[in-house]
């Protein structure tokens, strides 16, 4: 079993899950699909235009959508005659054939040799974007499949920030590290690989704050928590996790590129994604972010945190079964 092979439902389980977290996304995207075929028995340059509208309209963004469209101009012309009852196919082959050409890096799940213990987390993002909820849901998980887990309360300039992961450590049963609200964050994130180390854990989620008023100081922070953290352990960290807020639409693409530029982003985790039509978004920023997509948050539930899949999201969100 791979290390990261902790989400225990059944395909069925997590199918349901996602089409009913997609759904708003999904009937909005058909609608306007919908209106970009009206009429149309092939794929012209007409149905082309119309649809690159109802991409970006969906919150894919605008340089993905671009590829998308000239992606599928070339399939158009490879295949001569396509007709628009298959479009919503070939636009799964290439938006799926996209994100695995442009994920870039490694995916540690199928990387194992890359695995180290502990294995090392850090996660960042503004506040309110479902940051602390993510790391309660992944410790809980990964304590699900038998893994020991270590939390690090490395906001110390939000004072709420601390006292949530206490609260997700009791109800997950998983220890937190902390000091007081005020104190170094890369101290903290100190301690926590010591004990995590100390105690044999196998991984270690560190929290970070949470704050974008200046990207120097942010820089400067996650530049130190990372020097020290190798202290303890050399080639940590292993993962540095981006949590979007997926119901923001553009602007978690913007909160994407100033953290891409504070720090190294190697995977996103795009929440709030229930409820929401915006569901496009998550193409958009794994594809011009070239980062995964790890995870996505499909509800309040402890396993409505899913590992993403490129293909079966892609067909829930164009109402393929």
């Amino acid at each position: 079993m791979a290390f990261f092979s902790f989400f225990k439902r059944s395909k069925e389980e997590e199918q349901k899950t996602l089409d009913q977290g997609l759904d708003k996304s999904k009937q909005s995207l058909l609608s306007r699909i919908g209106h970009a075929i009206a009429g149309k028995t092939t794929i012209d340059d007409d149905v082309l235009d119309n649809l690159e509208e109802a991409l970006i309209a969906s919150d894919v963004g605008v340089e993905t959508t671009l590829q998308i469209i000239e992606r599928l101009q070339a399939r158009v012309k490879r295949d001569k005659y396509v007709g628009t009852d298959e479009l919503n196919r070939i636009m799964v082959d290439e938006i799926c054939q996209m994100l695995d050409e442009n994920a870039g890096g490694k995916d540690p799940e199928t990387d194992e040799a890359a695995i180290q213990k502990p294995y090392v987390v850090m996660v960042v993002g503004v506040n309110g974007v479902g940051k602390t909820t993510t790391i309660g849901k992944l410790a809980w998980q990964y304590k699900q499949a038998g893994k020991s887990v270590y939390l690090g309360a490395a906001d110390t300039f939000r004072a709420a920030a601390i006292e949530q992961l206490c609260i997700w450590g009791e109800r997950v049963g998983v220890p937190v590290v902390k000091q007081q609200q005020g104190s170094d964050p890369a101290s903290v994130a100190y301690d926590t690989l010591q004990s995590a180390k100390a105690n044999n854990a196998d991984v270690v989620l560190i929290d970070t704050a949470g704050r974008l008023h200046n990207k120097v100081n942010l820089m400067n922070e996650l530049t130190k928590i990372k020097q020290v953290m190798k202290k303890v352990v050399p080639d940590a960290p292993h993962e540095v996790l981006l949590v979007l807020d997926g119901s923001t639409g553009q602007n978690a693409f913007e909160q994407a590129r100033q953290f891409a530029a504070a720090t190294q982003i190697t995977s996103l985790a795009v929440t709030k994604l229930d409820g929401t039509a915006k569901g496009g978004v998550v193409i958009g920023i794994s594809n011009e972010m070239k980062v995964p997509v790890r995870y996505i948050g499909l509800g309040e539930k402890m396993e409505d945190l899913q590992h993403f899949q490129r293909e079966p999201f892609v067909r829930s969100i164009l109402g393929m079964d």
